[in-house]
C-alpha cells in the first residue's frame, strides 16, 4: 500500500472499508501523464493537459466518502478527465454496478477511457465513457443513484438534480473563486437536503449551453 493512502487513513480522511480497498487497488500513477508519474504519490493536483487536472487525492477521498457509493449502484461521473475517479467508483460498485463517465473534451475522454481500460472496466461494460456537456447530465440514462462532479459550477444545475433517484446523492463543487463541495440528497420528488463544506479550488465546469 502506498505511503499516501496510509497517511489518508491515519489522518481519518479515508475511513470506509470498501473505499479503502478501491484506493489500494486503483493506482493513481496509472492515470497521470507519463512525465508526471514520479509525482503520482504527492497529495496535490496534477495537469493532464487540455486545461484539465487529476484532483488532489485528499479532495478525491473527501468527495467519494461524501458520495458513499454502494455495490450495484448506477453512477454518473461528470468531468471524468483522467478516469481515476471513474475507475475508483467502478471498483466500488462492483460487477452489478455501472459508471457512466461524461467528459466534454474528446481528447480527455479518450485519455480517461484508455487509463481505465487498464483495469478491464471498459471491456466489461462496467465503465462507459461518453463525450458530452456535463451541465446536461445524461437524461437518456436516468435515474442515477449517485452523481459525482469534478469541476465547479456557479449554481447547481437543476437538470442534474432531476436525474437523481429518490434517496440518491450528488456531490459537486459550487462557487466562483473558492468553492464549497456540496452534498445534495434527493429525499422526495421535489425535496432535497443540502450540506456544504468550504475551502476548495476546482477548474470550472464548461457548458455548451448559451447563457
Amino acid at each position: 500500500m502506498s505511503t499516501l493512502i496510509q497517511q489518508l487513513i491515519d489522518q481519518g480522511h479515508l475511513k470506509t472499508k470498501r473505499i479503502i480497498r478501491a484506493f489500494k487497488k486503483i493506482k493513481r500513477r496509472d492515470f497521470v501523464l507519463k512525465e508526471l508519474q514520479g509525482e503520482a504519490e504527492e497529495n496535490y493536483a496534477l495537469s493532464i493537459g487540455h486545461g484539465g487536472t487529476i484532483s488532489q487525492p485528499l479532495t478525491v477521498v473527501f468527495m467519494i466518502e461524501l458520495l458513499d457509493p454502494q455495490p450495484g449502484q448506477k453512477i454518473l461521473d461528470i468531468g471524468s478527465g483522467s478516469g481515476w475517479v471513474t475507475a475508483l467508483l467502478a471498483e466500488i460498485v462492483g460487477e452489478n454496478g455501472q459508471v457512466f463517465a461524461l467528459e466534454r473534451i474528446p481528447e480527455l475522454k479518450e485519455f480517461g477511457e484508455k487509463n481505465t481500460s487498464k483495469y478491464n472496466f471498459v471491456s466489461s461494460g462496467r465503465a462507459i465513457f461518453i463525450t458530452g456537456d456535463g451541465y446536461k447530465g445524461l437524461p437518456d440514462k436516468v435515474p442515477f443513484d449517485r452523481i459525482h462532479v469534478a469541476a465547479a459550477v456557479d449554481n447547481v444545475p437543476e437538470e442534474l438534480l432531476k436525474q437523481l433517484t429518490i434517496g440518491g446523492k450528488l456531490v459537486i463543487p459550487e462557487g466562483v473563486d473558492l468553492q464549497d463541495i456540496v452534498l445534495i440528497e434527493r429525499i422526495a420528488e421535489n425535496e432535497y437536503k443540502r450540506k456544504s463544506f468550504s475551502g476548495f479550488v476546482f477548474v470550472p465546469l464548461i457548458s455548451d449551453i448559451k447563457k
